[in-house]
């Protein structure tokens, strides 16, 4: 089996390599952005693509519309998903066409190696793998209010711009770099469902939310 490998992490991108190599598929590309698997896919054409959700330059949804992208131009491609929490609006787009080899999968499953790898053949084969956490939401489909979303550290950096701080200052304040604040707030905006406007305006509208105005 022939695959092409998105993810930004080095560390759990060459774990991944690693891992299929062993299992005797060959990854035939592996790379750190939506662009670039999208060229490696043309060049390679491969039996399977896993892909995660966010990756540069935003680290919103860049590898999950390219997952898109490729489903267009291919509707067979076999397609797995990894994202590190539940994001039903993800999940829902990724499976409102065809659900065949498609696979959306939480990045701790990688841990289980079998299960893992098991997913991924499914997949390769045409069948569907989805995360238990992402079956159960889907299933839910909670309306509840969209701060419930956030997680834990996601809502401390959601407080802390509520009282003025730059990133700069929320870095300083839970003692994290400034790329994961940026990260974090990336991924506030999605979960609020601020999309498309400037940061700054997505900031006030985020305290917005915070502050139930």
């Amino acid at each position: 089996m022939r695959v092409v490998l998105a993810e930004d992490s080095v560390l759990l991108r060459e774990g991944l390599v690693w891992m299929l190599g062993s299992a005797g598929m060959e990854v035939t590309a592996a790379v750190a952005d939506a662009e670039a698997l999208l060229r490696a896919c043309d060049e390679h054409r491969p039996d399977l693509v896993v892909t995660d959700v966010r990756m540069p330059p935003g680290h919103s949804d860049e590898g999950l519309r390219a997952a898109l992208v490729l489903r267009r131009r291919w509707a067979e491609l076999p397609i797995v998903v990894l994202s590190q929490y539940v994001e039903e609006r993800y999940a829902t787009q990724l499976l409102s066409t065809e659900t065949s080899g498609i696979g959306y999968l939480l990045k701790d499953r990688v841990a289980d190696v079998e299960q893992f790898l098991d997913a991924l053949r499914r997949v390769a084969a045409g069948g569907t793998a989805l995360d238990p956490e992402v079956v159960a939401q889907l299933l839910v489909r909670r309306h509840s209010d969209p701060l419930d979303r956030l997680t834990r550290r996601e809502y401390e950096v959601l407080a802390l711009i509520a009282e003025g701080r730059s990133n700069t200052g929320i870095a300083e304040a839970l003692v994290i770099s400034e790329g994961a604040v940026g990260k974090h707030i990336n991924n506030i905006f999605s979960k609020l469902d601020l999309p498309g406007a400037d940061k700054d305006h997505r900031r006030v509208l985020a305290v917005l939310r915070f502050l139930k105005i």
